[in-house]
């Protein structure tokens, strides 16, 4: 069986397309190492951001406490507030400036002031 001219040269560029198609792409060493070093950089971000989340959590943590044991259910409320704030030196003062604060008012002003 004999096919048209114009379908059998669609047909063999078909069949040329998926040969190339699945034929395994020469990779470098150069271009080996380059992903190598990006896949290891991309993993020790992912640690390093994962390590700051976690002491932004426990940090967190330790202001809700707090707010819960200095001023109550008032104090609570102004959690919302605190978990909006990104920057974990910025959460270390609010937790540290619990300790001397004697109003919700005193303790607003440590993260507005920095913000």
């Amino acid at each position: 069986m004999s096919l048209p001219e114009d379908l059998e040269r669609e047909f063999w560029q078909e069949i040329q397309q998926l040969e190339e198609s699945r034929r395994m792409p020469y990779i470098t060493s150069v271009q080996r190492i380059g992903r190598q070093e990006g896949r290891q950089e991309g993993r020790q971000e992912g640690r390093q951001e994962g390590r700051q989340e976690g002491i932004r959590e426990g940090i967190l943590e330790g202001i809700e406490l707090g707010l819960e044991l200095k001023f109550g259910s008032s104090g609570l409320g102004l959690l919302p507030e605190i978990i909006q704030i990104k920057d974990v030196e910025q959460l270390r003062a609010i937790k540290t400036g619990l300790k001397t604060v004697n109003t919700l008012e005193e303790l607003r002003q440590i993260y507005q002031q920095a913000g």
